[in-house]
């Protein structure tokens, strides 16, 4: 799958910043172009230094080390007034005692723009939002979602180069995340500029993203389009930390033209060869659980590496169903399976298995 990129003009380019609270590394060395009309999702854990380095690329706060270059002027030590760059916060920011209109009104008000042009804005803005009904209510008689669109109104009235979003949907129910996410989805690509947006919900990154930016403790561990970091992980704690996985410690025997022999506890396992990996390494097998099979009967060993298993939970979750498995190992295998075709009850003997070099083989994570 291709991301959805407007173009491959760098919009901003950060070089090896770096962000300190005394003893504390926020943010450390990290580098990261951003493309013109792209989604950009920043993925991490809480304390990972997502939301430090959004308020870096605004201006809110200063770097210790490194550049920032918005449409190839440096930008580091600019106000967060003098750069072309908007922001909403996840506790929106907005104005209690004014409107729709004012709340969206204001940024072009301090800008001093013409007052026809302002109105012209706003209108426009608020029909793009499909909130213009709701323009002379004050902020207070809203809902959360409509809060939540006026925010992004606000923002996107002053057509800045790159807008950021620190976990907007944040304080909103489930269901009306999921709807926001189709407008969100909807809003970038008709006003085509460039979003970076920061959250720690995996399914919200891989249903916005165009490409997906995963840190840890204040790096930048992987960034590729959503396809590839969820398919291809470059780490056990990218693999871990999106979407669920199951996670198989191995020790290569042996290889054979690009497969490689490991055991995983008495068991012979065929796997993709990955280079560096010699006889006697410790690998981890990461296996999604949409990739493994369920069956009654024993699979065939030349084609699929495979365990016998009892059905120890199932998870229905709608199209699906998640069955946990019991190995002889004693671990738990997570496997995804169509609710037509899930027809197994707990205590069941069955088997599990999957394609020989399914699957994505990896190293274990530096500490």
């Amino acid at each position: 799958m291709v991301p959805h990129i407007m173009s491959q003009n760098i919009i901003l380019r950060i070089i090896d910043v770096t962000k300190r609270f005394g003893d504390f590394t926020a943010i450390d060395k990290i580098s990261l172009d951003v493309y013109d009309g792209e989604l950009l999702v920043l993925l991490g854990p809480s304390g990972s230094g997502k939301s430090t380095l959004l308020r870096i690329i605004d201006g809110l706060e200063k770097p210790d080390e490194g550049r920032i270059y918005l449409d190839g002027e440096d930008i580091t030590h600019l106000p967060p007034y003098k750069r072309d760059i908007a922001m909403v916060f996840q506790d929106l920011a907005l104005f209690p005692h004014m409107t729709v209109f004012d709340n969206v009104a204001y940024g072009l008000k301090i800008r001093r723009l013409p007052k026809r042009e302002i109105e012209r804005r706003v209108i426009e803005t608020l029909e793009m939002m499909q909130i213009e009904w709701l323009s002379k209510r004050k902020v207070t008689q809203l809902s959360g979602g409509q809060r939540q669109r006026v925010a992004l109104a606000r923002s996107l009235v002053l057509r800045p180069k790159v807008l950021l979003l620190d976990e907007p949907l944040g304080a909103l129910d489930l269901k009306l995340r999921k709807e926001m996410h189709i407008e969100l989805t909807r809003l970038h690509r008709e006003v085509r500029n460039t979003w970076i947006f920061v959250t720690h919900d995996q399914e919200e990154a891989l249903t916005l993203a165009d490409r997906i930016g995963i840190l840890n403790n204040g790096r930048l561990i992987q960034i590729g389009d959503k396809w590839d970091v969820y398919e291809k992980p470059n780490s056990l704690f990218v693999a871990d930390f999106i979407g669920d996985i199951n996670i198989l410690e191995c020790i290569v025997k042996g290889e054979c033209r690009e497969k490689l022999f490991a055991d995983y506890r008495g068991k012979t396992l065929i796997i993709s060869k990955k280079k560096g990996v010699y006889r006697g390494d410790k690998v981890y097998l990461a296996l999604r659980p949409e990739l493994i099979k369920v069956s009654k009967s024993r699979p065939d060993s030349d084609k699929y590496n495979f365990f016998e298993g009892v059905v120890v939970d199932e998870i229905y979750k709608g199209n699906m169903v998640r069955y946990e498995v019991k190995i002889p190992s004693g671990e738990i295998i997570k496997v995804n399976v169509l609710s037509v075709d899930a027809d197994y009850d707990i205590n069941d003997r069955i088997y599990i298995f999957w394609k020989h070099g399914a699957g994505v083989l990896l190293l274990g994570d530096e500490e």
